[in-house]
Order: C-alpha cells, then sequence, then structure tokens
C-alpha cells in the first residue's frame, strides 16, 4: 500500500520557519523524483521544489528561491522542505508527490502552512 505522509505544518508569523517532512512507503523511494506542491484558496495547484534521485539536482519556484530547501534521505524514504523567512503568501496546503518516468505518480494528503501575524 503505497503512502506518503506529511508532517511540520502549522500556524507561524511572518519571517519564521517551518520544517515539512514526507515519510513514503509502498514503494521504491530512491526510484522517484520527489516534489512539493502547495495549493492557496482558490489558486492552482503549483510546484515549490523538486529533487532528483540522488539529490544531485534542486529546482524553485521563484518565488521561494532563496527561502526553501528539499532534501531528501533515500534510506529513510523521506524528503523534507526547509522553510525560512516566511511570508503570508506561503500560506497554503503543502503536498509531497512522487513521480517516476513510467508516469507513476503519488500524491501525499497534504498538511496546512499559515503564516499570519
Amino acid at each position: 500500500q503505497v503512502q506518503l505522509v506529511e508532517s511540520g505544518g502549522g500556524s507561524v508569523q511572518p519571517g519564521g520557519s517551518l520544517r515539512l517532512s514526507c515519510a513514503a512507503s509502498g514503494f521504491t523511494f530512491s526510484t522517484y523524483v520527489m516534489n512539493w506542491y502547495r495549493q492557496a484558496p482558490g489558486k492552482e495547484r503549483e510546484l515549490v521544489a523538486r529533487i532528483t534521485l540522488s539529490s544531485s539536482r534542486a529546482i524553485y519556484a521563484d518565488s521561494v528561491k532563496g527561502r526553501f530547501t528539499i532534501s531528501r534521505d533515500n534510506a529513510k524514504s523521506t524528503v523534507y522542505l526547509q522553510m525560512n523567512s516566511l511570508k503570508p503568501d506561503d500560506t497554503a496546503v503543502y503536498y509531497c508527490n512522487a513521480y517516476r518516468y513510467d508516469d507513476r505518480n503519488y500524491w501525499g494528503q497534504g498538511t496546512q502552512v499559515t503564516v499570519s501575524s
């Protein structure tokens, strides 16, 4: 049974930090590109960050470059998103996604991040 379980969301003041985690099970984690997406109320889901199989490359949305860092631990089947200097515009539900070259695609249930003073 495939599972992606996000954790680490919550409420934080502007300028604060959060670290999201996504624990994977039920598939060969190391063979999947891992992504973090987010969806704010009334907006489309957008890609926030992506990391390749061996962590050799990461890409970020322009809106989070320099503030967010994606990483993965293949031994623990876990992907992380370190979020610093958070802004109110970062408020959204954050989703973990696993994608492979053969179009296998899995999603987590999402974790809420709220940035507000």
